[in-house]
This record gives C-alpha cells, sequence and structure tokens, in this order.
C-alpha cells in the first residue's frame, strides 16, 4: 500500500472516530421530550379560576446537562375552562385574553439552573401581545423513558394589560403546570 493511502484512510478513521464521539455526546447532552397525555394547566386568582386544555411545544431537557434545555411551548387561549360559558366567553373577549387578536400565550426558555431540590427555568412569557422576562421554578422526575415536569408561579394579570391593573398582589394568578412526557 501506498503511504498517501494509509494516511488518508488514518485522517478519514480519525475523522469518522472524532465524529461518532461527538455524537454520542450530543445525544447525552440532549433530552427531547413529547408532550404526553394528561398534562393540566391550573390558574387560580382573585377573579377567576380555571384551567387551559391545549398545550403544545418543544422540550430539551436533561438534568446532566442544564445550558442545553430548552422549553418552547404556548397554550391555545380559547381553550380556557373556568367552570361558567359567560365568564369563558369574558376570559376569550377583547376585555381579557383577546384570544381573537392574541390565540396564544407563549413561553421561550432562555437558561435552567439547578435550585435546591428542583430547577429554574427562566424565559420570555408572550401573554396578550406582550413579552416578560419570567422564572419557573419546577421539579423534574424521570422513569424509564417517561418523565413529569411540575411548576407552580404568580403572574400578575396587570403586566400584561389583562383587565385593570392596581398594581397589588391581588391582581396576581397562580399558575400550576403538570406535564407528563415521554421520550422522542
Amino acid at each position: 500500500m501506498s503511504r498517501s493511502f494509509y494516511n488518508s484512510n488514518k485522517y478519514s478513521i480519525a475523522g469518522l472516530a472524532f465524529l461518532l464521539t461527538l455524537s454520542s455526546f450530543t445525544y447525552l447532552i440532549l433530552k427531547n421530550w413529547q408532550i404526553a397525555d394528561g398534562y393540566k394547566i391550573k390558574f387560580d386568582g382573585k377573579y377567576a379560576h380555571g384551567s387551559f386544555s391545549d398545550l403544545t411545544g418543544l422540550i430539551s431537557f436533561n438534568p446532566d446537562s442544564l445550558g442545553a434545555a430548552k422549553f418552547n411551548v404556548s397554550v391555545d387561549v380559547a381553550s380556557i375552562e373556568t367552570g361558567n360559558d359567560l365568564k369563558n366567553k369574558h376570559a376569550k373577549s377583547e376585555k381579557w385574553f383577546d384570544a381573537e387578536q392574541f390565540p396564544k400565550i407563549k413561553f421561550t426558555s432562555s437558561e435552567v439552573s439547578k435550585q435546591d431540590t428542583g430547577y429554574v427555568v427562566r424565559g420570555t412569557l408572550e401573554l396578550h401581545g406582550i413579552k416578560k422576562d419570567i422564572a419557573i421554578p419546577f421539579s423534574f422526575q424521570q422513569e424509564s423513558g417517561a418523565a413529569k415536569f411540575y411548576g407552580k408561579f404568580k403572574v400578575n394579570r396587570g403586566d400584561f394589560g389583562i383587565g385593570k391593573s392596581t398594581g397589588k398582589e391581588s391582581d396576581s394568578t397562580t399558575v400550576e403546570v403538570f406535564v407528563p412526557v415521554v421520550s422522542q
């Protein structure tokens, strides 16, 4: 065999080994999750309580590689359920969420970090056409190919131009999110 053939194969094999190692590392860093049935998005505030029933999005999360974590999810505003048809209609109207003009509530993460016994995801919440940075504390439990995310946080409706803002804590709505996921 000629020396040039040997050298080119040596580099090809080294390159292939490098790519395999890199792809293995990428697999360990990224863990993509698909939102499964059974998720719950509940809200409870001074003026209304209920839930949303239409959640979609992409979740990449591995507790061993928080730097690569990504949450990009949205909720269909028209899926609101307060237990009262008149309140549902009012919530979808331009007086509150204005579902026609702003059909989605969106959250896009910018950073995930470890905190105490759980995690915190920071990112941008877009609601009623207004974007605000928020932090959502959450827990994560994984069991053979499936997992669960749980978070609870407050959102001040006045910050997003919903209803009449008084600037008081009473304007805050507690949001509770339970999201089962399966590995993609």
